[in-house]
């Protein structure tokens, strides 16, 4: 679960600076930091996930310094990825600039020198950080660092699906357990480890796990884009992945699962929520079935009543009869 370690925003604005100075230095690495408008402010929680962290930080206006004065005095040696979620700022690693706006990503070393900054009059920006520590990621100092203080989209291909993890632990970090965080910090790792061997075009040097793992999301964020198609097979899956069926069903029974049951537990959970929907109320029960995949109503209804025991009618009239039972 996220804890708020600090929100700049309950202090007096001549105490913010240093406490935050100091909550950043504890959470992520040593930095010199000034507010670059007069009332700055800054917040950040933090979550742990097995082997890394994620934090989310909001912060106004600022330029922030890693000097090679503060490394010699610390160093936790740790990468550092950052996906950009509001505003504009910009960072600068090895003589890398790279100018940064929502849906980017950006890697730094806590080892080597950077500065960030976001320009006054924009606003204030937030983030998203995932750090961990370098000896964790399965590819070579040389293939990352040229990386390093680069731009790196995260609206497409692996970055899009590194981005979506990202968000996606922050929205539901409520429902996360301890075991989940493990699970989902290794899975980010993987991720990141994809993205940028892709880049440093250095796939070979990932571990066959690290890429049966990654290949695991790829499909399942594939199945959820393609729920809507009832052509989706594992024939259709398996060719747009450029693997065989046979290759396919071996990484979902390495996860525990078929691609038959992702495919069916998704299509009736987004049929259970619209369902549900007291908005969707109107909306004929095959309209449903056929918007998530279904060919055939009686498909649908076969499905649907051996996995709750009740009829899509019967489901609708109580849940809708409890949503407007008095409170």
């Amino acid at each position: 679960m996220l804890t708020t370690v600090l929100d700049t925003a309950h202090l007096p604005p001549a105490d913010r600076l240093a406490a935050w100075v100091e909550s950043t230095g504890q959470a992520l690495v040593r930095t010199q930091v000034r507010f670059r408008e007069p009332g700055g402010t800054a917040s950040i929680q933090t979550m742990a996930l097995g082997p890394a962290e994620l934090s989310v930080l909001s912060y106004t206006p600022l330029a922030s310094r890693r000097t090679p004065r503060l490394i010699r005095q610390s160093d936790p040696e740790l990468y550092q990825l950052a996906l950009i979620t509001q505003g504009r700022q910009s960072i600068e690693q090895a003589g890398r600039h790279a100018p940064l706006s929502t849906g980017d990503l950006v890697i730094y070393d806590s080892s080597r020198p950077f500065s960030a900054a976001v320009e006054p009059g924009t606003g204030g920006a937030r983030a998203v950080l995932l750090q961990f520590p370098r000896r964790l990621l399965p590819l070579p100092e040389t293939a990352v660092a040229p990386l390093c203080g680069m731009r790196l989209s995260g609206r497409t291909g692996l970055g899009k699906l590194l981005g979506q993890l990202l968000t996606g632990l922050v929205e539901t970090h409520e429902d996360a357990t301890p075991a989940d965080g493990v699970r989902l910090g290794n899975t980010a790792l993987d991720l990141v480890a994809a993205l940028l061997a892709h880049h440093a075009d250095r796939q070979t040097l990932l571990p066959a796990g690290s890429r049966q793992r990654v290949l695991f999301e790829r499909i399942n964020a594939y199945i959820t884009v393609h729920l809507h198609d009832p052509d989706l097979t594992p024939g259709a899956i398996a060719a747009a992945h450029f693997i065989s069926p046979r290759h396919l069903h071996r990484v979902f029974q390495e996860h525990g699962t078929t691609v038959g049951d992702v495919i069916r537990q998704q299509r009736l959970a987004l049929c259970r929520r619209d369902l549900a929907d007291p908005a969707q109320r109107a909306v004929p029960i095959a309209a449903i079935a056929l918007r998530r995949g279904y060919a055939r109503a009686s498909d649908f209804t076969r499905a649907f009543r051996a996995a709750t025991g009740m009829t899509p009618s019967d489901y609708r009239t109580a849940s809708q009869r409890t949503d407007r039972a008095p409170r």
